[in-house]
């Protein structure tokens, strides 16, 4: 299915065209969804011609360039522009990703760019992520004991203990699984969602914590864990090449295994 939906209450209209410089040979157009709060504006889709000649490779590199060259209004979230801080997450060419690792020319004809999808939305690009970051707190993802710590050193764990933890600590939460996932755009209050139960394994699968029953408690409801229905679009979307739909599998196993 198509992970494309629109932000809630949004009725996309055209807008404004923004032309190329005169005498530009390699043009591309790029589409970005335009809303703010400060005017009584329905969304629309706003049009601005970048010469690829004068521009960086990536779709961050041609958003940059917007904002300092064509429109200084154009609103949206970057930082690191190394794949590593997750700002710049958005929905582009129909698929959320991240806009500092995605290059132009791996979209073929108009690039169309929105906030992540089923948010609300603060202003143009930026999306409200006032609930997953509630949601994630939720978890208490940080290391949790019961026992004193060594004292004269750190806690240890093996080399192999530390490979279960591949494939889950490299999550930026950038929420772009999070936003790709219907279940989630259905139960968005109640079901955690595909970053935040990656998080939640993550320190399930760490041998140095020491709380997996309480952690495993938390998640036991209906709608924390169970409304994952393995569609995958999480998985498939991840920037980072992770397989949250994994991590929450590995979390209904160990649900399963306490009861035995």
């Amino acid at each position: 299915m198509a992970e494309f939906a629109l932000p809630r209450n949004s009725k996309v209209q055209p807008g404004k065209t923004h032309k190329a410089p005169a005498g530009a040979k390699r043009v591309k157009a790029f589409k970005l969804y335009r809303w703010s709060p400060d005017d009584d504006k329905n969304p629309h889709l706003d049009t601005f011609e970048i010469d690829l000649d004068d521009c960086g490779p990536m779709v961050l590199d041609a958003l940059i360039k917007i904002k300092n060259e064509v429109d200084t209004t154009v609103t949206f979230r970057r930082s690191c522009r190394e794949g590593i801080c997750g700002s710049c997450a958005m929905n582009i060419d129909g698929t959320n990703t991240l806009a500092c690792t995605k290059p132009i020319d791996e979209v073929a004809g108009e690039v169309k760019i929105y906030p992540l999808p089923h948010m609300p939305v603060v202003k143009d690009l930026v999306p409200d992520l006032t609930v997953p970051y509630a949601q994630l707190a939720s978890i208490e993802p940080w290391l949790q004991t019961a026992s004193p710590p060594p004292p004269d050193r750190e806690r240890l764990q093996s080399e192999a203990e530390r490979e279960k933890l591949d494939g889950l600590w490299e999550c930026i939460l950038c929420f772009c699984c999070q936003t790709s996932c219907p279940s989630y755009w259905w139960n968005g209050e109640r079901y955690l969602g595909p970053a935040v139960l990656l998080q939640a394994y993550r320190w399930i699968a760490d041998s140095r914590d020491e709380m997996t029953g309480e952690r495993l408690d938390n998640l036991e409801d209906p709608f924390r864990l169970y409304r994952c229905h393995t569609i995958m679009n999480c998985t498939k979307t991840c920037p980072k090449g992770l397989n949250p739909a994994k991590a929450i599998g590995e979390i209904k196993k160990l649900m399963v295994a306490r009861r035995v």
